[in-house]
């Protein structure tokens, strides 16, 4: 008695049967390497014996499963390096907190020395893109008024740092607990441009978020990214 034959549609059938069994809980990536060669094995059974596949036509087939999964595994790999960066840089981000940091803004608090009458306030800083002759340091109060002034003279390019003093034009402090802005000019010849400014802030913590960490500077302060801080003081 001879064997029955099974039709191309019979094992078509069974294959998508068997694709769809193996879906639970196997990635998409396995589940399409699954079904093309599903394809070209059913492929390969019912072509024509007159003319067959060439090699050439297998080969380049072959390619393409290597080519997916290899697309699979590359994806893979990134993912896993990504995870790796963030872990690292969640690392980096702890080793921040109780330091102070440099971060763009313009803002310089005003506190008191303990036991004295003398104020002590927070460094205001710059960031410019190439140098300068001068930077004029504009000290304003909480109207906008220019309260005191300074210049630094030449600047190379990078980052910079400066501490003002907390007085007036005339001699006096500034009243302590308090918050001011600074205005910041760059010139180069008879040209004037606003740089960057920076400003003071300490580091309280750590906050992990969906695009990486970020560092509380305080109520007074947004949390900024790793990649905002200029300086570490």
């Amino acid at each position: 008695m001879s064997s029955p034959v099974i039709g191309s549609s019979t094992l078509a059938n069974i294959n998508g049967a068997a694709a769809s069994s193996s879906t639970k809980g196997v990635d998409s990536g396995s589940e399409l390497n699954e079904r093309f060669m599903t394809l070209l094995v059913t492929q390969l059974k019912n072509q024509d014996p007159t003319s067959p596949m060439e090699n050439s036509d297998m080969t380049a087939q072959l390619a393409q499963i290597n080519t997916v999964s290899g697309i699979e595994k590359l994806n893979d790999s990134l993912s896993a390096i990504t995870d790796q960066i963030d872990a690292g840089q969640a690392l980096q981000a702890t080793a921040l907190i109780g330091q102070g940091v440099m971060v763009p803004g313009n803002e310089i608090l005003v506190g008191s020395t303990e036991g004295s009458d003398s104020v002590v306030t927070t460094p205001i800083g710059v960031e410019l893109n190439s140098a300068v002759e001068d930077l004029q340091i504009d000290i304003r109060g909480a109207s906008g008024e220019i309260i005191d002034s300074f210049s630094t003279g030449p600047l190379k390019a990078g980052v910079h740092s400066f501490t003002w003093d907390g007085k007036l034009a005339d001699g006096t402090s500034v009243t302590p607990n308090s918050t001011y802005t600074a205005s910041l000019t760059g010139s180069v010849g008879d040209e004037t441009y606003a740089p960057t400014a920076l400003n003071y802030a300490l580091v309280n913590g750590v906050i992990q978020g969906a695009n990486g960490p970020k560092l509380d500077l305080g109520y007074a302060q947004d949390p900024v990214a790793l990649s905002e801080v200029r300086q570490i003081l």
